[in-house]
């Protein structure tokens, strides 16, 4: 597959749907041979997703050192990511060209599930933008209705029992991030984000008007997924290619903006409950090597190797590596 299909998922929300079968067939497809699709018929509405770039772009023009004084922590990845802070894993030394701000699962400081893992939390909302806790949660809302029917087709297109996936985002560790890429001037190099596969389960993205994303196919050459207005953009993470036993491709991408405009974007990582752990539930295909994972060590050791400082140990899991 060297493009990027367009699904309509409606039926998906009605399984006894003439459609249903069918579009199952085609997410599977999709899911296997690129690991990338476009969705549209989500419920999700448009003026919810423009109510969300508008608050995002509120966020970043906030005073440079309002920003900073909300900035991410050792001990709680949650707010500002200052520009330059991630680099790529070749070794290049190139930081990637963007800010961004980082969002959790929001629970309440005294909430269960705190007892039992210390990466929960609620998140860090930015006072100078008092409607963004409101718009932005009510936009993960639909997105995790988008996910949940998504995995019960993946379930069902691999014959895997009911709810095996799905009861594995009962209090998730799904998060977002807000993403601002400057332009980059047509003779600069590096990336917006360097070429990387998502760790992830399953990302959402509704695509920013001014493009950027770009895929990788099989044979080695970049794509830009064709997404219609309205719609999402998704992708399998290492997660989902974990669970079935290396069918579901995990894909590496990357953004490049040379579009000479600002770009804003606001990915949706759906990742399982601190105490899951990730192995095949389907035998494993020839080749596929991978070794399980326990999802709060795995969140944990994201947010540590994250610092610059820091390297990955024998036990961090290998999910998002990408060979150079």
């Amino acid at each position: 597959m060297v493009r990027i299909p367009t699904i309509n998922i409606s039926p998906l929300w009605d399984k006894t749907s003439a459609g249903y079968d069918e579009t199952v067939r085609q997410i599977l497809e999709a899911c296997t041979e690129i690991g990338f699709l476009s969705i549209t018929g989500t419920h999700a509405p448009q003026d919810k997703v423009d109510q969300v770039r508008r608050v995002i772009q509120a966020i970043f023009d906030v005073d440079e050192q309002r920003k900073w004084d909300q900035a991410i922590t050792r001990d709680n990845y949650r707010g500002y990511i200052p520009m330059g802070f991630f680099s790529p894993n070749d070794g290049s030394g190139q930081t990637d060209k963007y800010e961004g701000y980082k969002l959790h699962y929001d629970v309440a400081e005294d909430a269960e599930v705190r007892q039992q893992c210390a990466l929960y939390g609620p998140n860090i909302w930015p006072e100078e933008v008092p409607e963004a806790r409101d718009a932005i949660l009510e936009y993960w809302a639909q997105l995790d209705q988008v996910a949940d029917r998504l995995l019960d087709a993946l379930e069902v297109g691999m014959d895997l029992p009911p709810n095996i996936l799905r009861d594995a985002f009962r209090d998730p560790m799904t998060n977002m991030t807000l993403l601002h890429y400057p332009p980059q001037a047509p003779d600069e190099g590096g990336y917006g984000i360097h070429p990387h596969k998502d760790t992830d389960a399953l990302t959402i993205i509704a695509p920013d008007p001014v493009g950027g994303l770009e895929i990788q196919t099989r044979n080695g050459g970049w794509i830009t997924p064709d997404c219609p207005p309205g719609g999402f953009v998704v992708n399998i993470g290492d997660m989902l290619e974990l669970w079935s036993g290396g069918r579901l491709k995990s894909t590496p991408h990357r953004v490049v903006n040379k579009s000479g405009r600002q770009r804003y974007s606001f990915p949706y990582f759906a990742v399982p409950r601190h105490d899951v752990v990730v192995a095949p539930l389907l035998p494993a295909l020839p080749g596929f090597e991978r070794p399980s994972v326990h999802c709060g060590h795995w969140s944990a050791e994201i947010w540590r190797t994250n610092w610059p400082d820091q390297t990955a140990a024998e036990d961090t899991p290998k999910l998002g590596t990408l060979q150079d």
